[in-house]
């Protein structure tokens, strides 16, 4: 689709643009688009709390029910409940790895469709199309997949073979851009789009809207060239998700050519040559699932690997701490690593390329690797040498290859003023999935400082796919709940005008 430059016309003015063509955009717009979910006339849910809610109103789309009232006693593995609720609804039991049928079916009511734009630097599918790479997803396929179309039936017809029952980010990429075609949302994505300013603006009649302007790439005379647009919203959805900035150490050396912020920059070296089983060790810096992988590609190149990060092994809101072992082998085995093979204080640092990493020795299970719990790095030198340093000030020196910092990264806002920072929970820290999302209502997604501005998916602390399609079903039956307040306002004026009319003509 392309955009261009618009005056301001009431027929010009949307009532929804969502910035951000990732799962969450895309889940949105399949909602709005007239997607409806209802209970099946022999739909089951396992938990007999809510099932017995659903069949108090089962002649009721799920947009027309209390969700407020349906999310309480339901319980899951994310801080959101409507979040929470639809993952049950979509999911039965997903948590313990078994495929129960969803007591849900959807159905196509054109009536009900609101008209959006969906905008996104690419092709729809996000971030997850700059996932090059092998690497198995963190989520089995069925948590990724979006209403109306089963990710495994899909792979099947491309003859694809699911792994573990998880699929690669390149596949799923390939998915989400299928499923906008094959659900009919192409006529609502406007792709090449980079959103540079979200601003409220005014309109004469005194109506306040949101402007929403950037620049779209176009293919001119063989050329790709980038032209100017602006488009009108009623309503703005945030769904660009957090992984445009990687956050960084903010320490000595951290600009070094050896010092990278990138799972990627690991794979490129490996694929060059330039990081083999030869090699000084890898210093990984981090605590999370991308840290992990880091841990493993390298481990599995018997690349030998250092790794740092602040917490305790055994604290609770480690991401390993979080996940099934039977579910996750790999990060299990990550995990183990970090927890056996740790440097202990005062102890002397092996040279871990001087250690044979085919066979364990000296009751070393995991040769070619040493963990660095509750440490932090003090300082990069340019000679490829490392400083850690521990909570009680003792610092240690390592020489590595390479350091991987991978410690999250923080969304790119800069079209909002202050880079959104007032919106977040906390306006003076870095906006960040975990630590600072944005600050939204909990049943509506609606950000709490800014009405008519909703957020969803990471920017509100939802990494899993499977529990950003709670925030679609929150901000659509919260627009839908406006739009509807909004049509009988407006069929009161007109009676009272009509009334108005016809006392004047009997006076």
């Amino acid at each position: 689709m392309e955009l261009y430059n618009k005056d301001i016309f009431s027929d010009d003015i949307l009532p929804v643009v969502i910035v951000g063509n990732g799962p969450s955009g895309i889940c949105l717009s399949y909602l709005l688009s007239g997607y409806t979910p209802y209970l099946s006339p022999d739909g089951f849910h396992p938990n007999p709390i809510l099932h017995n809610k659903l069949k108090e109103n089962p002649h009721l789309s799920l947009f027309d029910q209390d969700l407020e009232y349906l999310c309480e006693g339901v319980e899951g593995r994310s801080s959101n409940p409507v979040a929470v609720l639809f993952d049950a609804l979509l999911l039965p039991d997903g948590d313990f790895g078994v495929e129960c049928a969803s007591p849900l079916i959807w159905r196509h009511e054109p009536e009900r469709a609101t008209p959006h734009l969906v905008l996104g630097k690419g092709p729809p599918g996000g971030a997850w199309h700059a996932m090059e790479g092998s690497m198995l997803t963190l989520s089995l396929a069925n948590w990724m997949e979006l209403p109306g179309v089963k990710l495994k039936e899909w792979m099947r017809d491309k003859r694809r073979n699911l792994r573990n029952d998880r699929a690669t980010p390149a596949e799923i990429a390939s998915y989400y851009q299928h499923y906008v075609t094959k659900m009919g949302l192409e006529k609502s994505f406007a792709c090449g789009t980079t959103v540079t300013s979200v601003s409220r603006v005014s309109l004469e009649s005194g109506r306040s809207v949101w402007k929403i302007q950037g620049l779209q790439k176009r293919a001119s005379s063989g050329e790709e060239i980038e032209v100017p647009f602006a488009v009108y919203a009623e309503n703005v959805v945030l769904a660009t998700g957090t992984h445009d900035i990687p956050a960084r150490l903010d320490v000595e050396g951290e600009n070094l050519p050896f010092v990278c912020h990138s799972f990627w920059e690991l794979e490129a070296a490996i694929s060059s040559g330039r990081l083999d089983s030869a090699s000084e060790p890898v210093l990984v810096v981090g605590a999370g699932l991308t840290a992990a992988d880091a841990v493993l590609a390298a481990h599995h190149l018997n690349t030998p690997v250092y790794h740092a990060f602040r917490r305790p092994v055994s604290d609770p809101a480690l991401i390993f701490n979080q996940l099934p072992k039977l579910l996750y082998p790999e990060y299990h085995k990550v995990h183990q690593m970090m927890s056996q093979q740790q440097c202990k204080g005062g102890e002397t640092v092996a040279n871990l390329s001087n250690q044979p990493l085919s066979s364990p020795a000296d009751g070393n299970c995991y040769p070619g690797y040493l963990s660095f719990p509750k440490h932090h790095v003090a300082a990069f030198r340019s000679d490829g040498k490392c400083v850690l340093e521990d909570e009680g000030g003792k610092q240690t020196v390592l020489q590595v290859s390479m350091a991987l910092v991978l410690i999250g990264a923080h969304p790119n806002l800069s079209f909002l003023p202050e880079h959104g920072g007032p919106l977040a929970l906390d306006s003076e820290e870095p906006i960040s999935c975990r630590r600072n999302p944005l600050d939204v209502d909990p049943y509506t997604y609606e950000c709490v400082k800014e009405p008519g501005m909703y957020a969803m998916g990471p920017l509100v602390g939802e990494n899993f796919v499977r529990f950003l399609k709670g925030g679609a079903l929150a901000i659509v039956c919260d627009i839908a709940r406006k739009r509807s307040k909004k049509r009988q306002e407006n069929c009161t004026a007109s009676s009272l005008n009509i009334q108005l009319t016809n006392c004047t003509l009997e006076a």
